[in-house]
C-alpha cells in the first residue's frame, strides 16, 4: 500500500528546513512497516516574499510543508497510520491507488 504524507516543515530564517519531518514517522514505526519513501514536493514558508530570508514581522509564518510518497508493508498499514498520527508533524495521509504513478 502507499500513502501520501503532506507533513508540517518548520525552517530557520533564511527559509532552510530546521528539522526533517520523515524522521519523525520513522521513530514512531516498527522495523518492516516503511518499505521505501520519496520525497513529492517541497513548499517554502510564505513570508519567504521572493526575497532570501524572512522578514522580522512574519516569523510567524516561517512553516512550509514536505510532501513524501511512503511503501508500507501489507498488512502493515494501520502501524503505518498510528506513526503518522503520533509524529504530530503530518497536516494530511492519503493513500495511494496501486495503479497511481508519480
Amino acid at each position: 500500500m502507499r500513502y501520501r504524507v503532506t507533513f508540517m516543515e518548520r525552517t530557520n530564517k533564511s527559509g532552510e528546513p530546521s528539522e526533517f519531518p520523515p524522521d519523525y514517522v520513522e521513530t514512531q514505526a516498527a522495523e518492516g512497516v516503511i518499505l521505501d519513501k520519496a520525497m513529492v514536493q517541497r513548499d517554502e514558508p510564505l513570508a519567504l516574499h521572493n526575497e532570501e530570508s524572512l522578514e522580522e514581522d512574519d516569523s510567524f509564518l516561517s512553516v512550509g510543508s514536505e510532501t513524501w510518497d511512503y511503501d508500507i508493508a501489507e498488512g502493515r498499514e494501520q502501524e503505518f497510520l498510528d506513526a503518522v498520527r503520533n509524529s504530530r508533524m503530518a497536516m494530511e495521509c492519503i493513500p495511494l491507488e496501486d495503479n497511481q504513478t508519480v
